[in-house]
């Protein structure tokens, strides 16, 4: 048990510094985001509506396209990097509703806040939180989403109970994320850039 706890840890760690190295960059990815984005099902309009440093191209599909989003509902992105999906959401929600992002990475959701401080939206809040112990109340949430992150989870039952948590009667997760077709090698296990590749 102490062996998983120090593994899970490892882990986490690995991934809080390398996206904290991405956050942290000052040049900008625009264009390359920009092509990573459209390829894995972002609009141009979307991708236009939201805060020109939000889009990281860090996602592996648009979990937008199944989430079915709707006005006033309370909207929650697991791993919410530098706030794109939160964005594109708030403009779903309107008014009336509510986008909360959740990271892991300080550094991530201080760039979030930053372009939410760029943006006109007064709907969407950033939280630095862990997705395996969610700082969200119980019944709280219509919609989940989550793009290319709960693979990088240790434990993610943990993360499926905590979503199970926060979600009202009714309501709905839609993830956009990577699994396994077979066994990695061990040399891959442990190769930090493949981790957070």
């Amino acid at each position: 048990m102490q062996n998983l706890k120090k593994m899970q840890k490892l882990k986490k760690d690995i991934v809080t510094k390398g996206y904290g190295k991405i956050a942290r960059k000052q040049e900008s990815l625009e264009v390359e985001s920009k092509i990573i984005s459209k390829s894995i099902g972002y609009s141009e309009a979307e991708m236009s509506s939201v805060p020109q440093n939000a889009n990281l191209g860090l996602g592996c599909g648009n979990p937008q396209l199944v989430a079915n989003i709707k006005e006033g509902e309370v909207v929650l992105d697991l791993g919410s990097g530098a706030g794109f999906d939160c964005f594109i959401a708030a403009a779903k929600v309107g008014e009336k509703g509510r986008v909360i992002g959740i990271d892991m990475t300080k550094e991530m959701v201080v760039e979030a806040r930053k372009n939410l401080e760029e943006s006109n939206f007064n709907n969407v809040k950033f939280i630095n939180g862990d997705i395996e112990n969610l700082p969200i109340k119980d019944n709280s949430v219509d919609v989940i989403i989550s793009n290319c992150v709960i693979n990088l989870s240790p434990n993610k039952q943990k993360v499926y109970e905590e979503a199970y948590r926060v979600l009202k009667n009714g309501g709905r997760i839609a993830i956009s994320d990577i699994v396994l077709k077979k066994e990695l090698t061990d040399e891959m296990k442990s190769d930090e850039r493949l981790y957070c590749g």
